[in-house]
């Protein structure tokens, strides 16, 4: 494979490895002092940074920076787990396109005929909402204030009037033909995974698309590994001058098959029971949309199955025709018409995936032009990112 693949994760902060040396040509010493330099207090500093680099298959480049716990001192490592934000959707996606594969679910079908109830904008009662709407966030559904509901109620309480999380419509947009990102649609498709497959959608993911690339992340906390809850980095923010923890810092491992959900619905500690969890009731629980804890060398490998067409070292995870159809552009952003809302970083998108425009104003490397694909995150302090470059080199990060 003669391209360089990048994984860069780190807390609170986005770096690439090309804005500090030559894609080809890494100087190891000058390379770690720019990123010893990111490790530190101040507002441009995070507790936490890891950089792999990738060269024709081979790791040319890896080391890692700062803590993933500051109260028990504990370093990061190659193994470090974070919770990734959006970078998740991909991988929802991914299980999306495995049950397409299939033939179990079209993207241009209704989403209504694989939920089991009917998912209209009552602002466009005659208009399908389809499984690639969802995907490409053009479906006209909103987050309102909840996107996640504990496993005791039904997605559906989202959209119907008597539903206890309806907000009066806030779920639903009041124009049509406009990109507006939404994790609640990420919500939705993995209760799709669940009722076309069967399976609860982390076990489903798990077997199906994490397991095959010698994965082991999860989205519960409670059934990792006791090593990979061990290497679990917490996230931080800083306020006053102090960091502190935001999600992920525990005394103790979580009790297995339980989610923490916040939410006005969820009161206490916010630990949800899987135990009388019907399948296809409602994903959300689940964080489909975020909630994925994930280590540096898992997300570079990752990126190797996308640089070989789906393929991870002779398992096929995703067909190539459907993970390009992933990462084309879906919808477009028109100036003109302000057909969505950009945020000045999504100028297209595709199906769980964007492109960036290395010459744009969302480009990631300040000074090289690298035009890239892949999805970013921010969540709790923690900014990710998992991008590559199909002409020149990979570049992968989680910050």
């Amino acid at each position: 494979m003669k391209k360089i693949l990048s994984a860069i994760l780190s807390v609170i902060f986005i770096f690439g490895i090309a804005a500090t040396s030559s894609a080809k040509n890494f100087d190891k010493k000058t390379v770690d002092a720019e990123l010893a330099k990111m490790i530190g207090d101040d507002d441009v500093q995070v507790t936490g940074l890891g950089v792999i680099a990738f060269k024709d298959g081979e790791v040319v480049y890896k080391n890692f920076f700062g803590k993933r716990n500051l109260e028990k001192n504990l370093p990061v490592t190659k193994d470090t787990k974070f919770r990734v934000a959006s970078v998740s959707k991909m991988f929802t996606m991914f299980g999306i396109m495995k049950l397409v594969e299939e033939g179990k679910i079209n993207l241009d079908e209704d989403a209504s005929k694989y939920l089991g109830f009917e998912l209209r904008n009552p602002n466009f009662p005659d208009d399908k909402i389809t499984v690639r709407m969802l995907a490409s966030h053009t479906s006209t559904i909103r987050d309102g204030k909840d996107y996640i509901l504990p496993p005791s109620y039904r997605l559906e309480e989202f959209f119907k009037s008597y539903g206890v999380a309806y907000e009066d419509g806030k779920h639903f947009a009041t124009e049509k033909n406009f990109f507006k990102y939404s994790n609640l649609n990420y919500g939705i498709l993995a209760t799709i995974i669940e009722k076309v497959s069967g399976e609860r959608f982390d076990k489903f993911i798990k077997k199906n698309i994490l397991q095959p690339m010698k994965i082991s992340a999860d989205y519960v906390v409670g059934n990792l590994n006791k090593k990979d809850f061990q290497n679990l980095g917490a996230l931080y923010k800083q306020e006053n001058g102090k960091w502190l923890a935001t999600v992920d810092k525990y005394s103790g491992q979580p009790k297995k098959d339980t989610v923490k959900i916040s939410s006005k619905y969820v009161t206490g500690s916010g630990f949800q029971s899987l135990k009388d969890y019907k399948i296809g009731r409602n994903a959300t629980i689940f964080n489909p949309a975020g909630g994925l804890r994930i280590s540096f060398e898992e997300l570079g490998n990752c990126l190797e199955m996308i640089m070989n067409g789906g393929n991870f070292r002779g398992k096929k995870i995703v067909r190539e025709d459907l993970l390009k159809e992933m990462l084309s552009k879906q919808w477009i952003y028109d100036e003109e018409n302000k057909n969505g809302d950009n945020y000045d970083v999504m100028f297209s998108y595709g199906l769980g995936f964007y492109q960036i425009d290395g010459a744009g104003p969302a480009r990631l490397c300040k000074n090289h032009k690298i035009d890239l694909i892949g999805h970013s995150g921010e969540a709790h302090g923690m900014i990710s990112g998992l991008y590559f470059n199909r002409s020149s080199f990979i570049c992968s990060y989680s910050s």
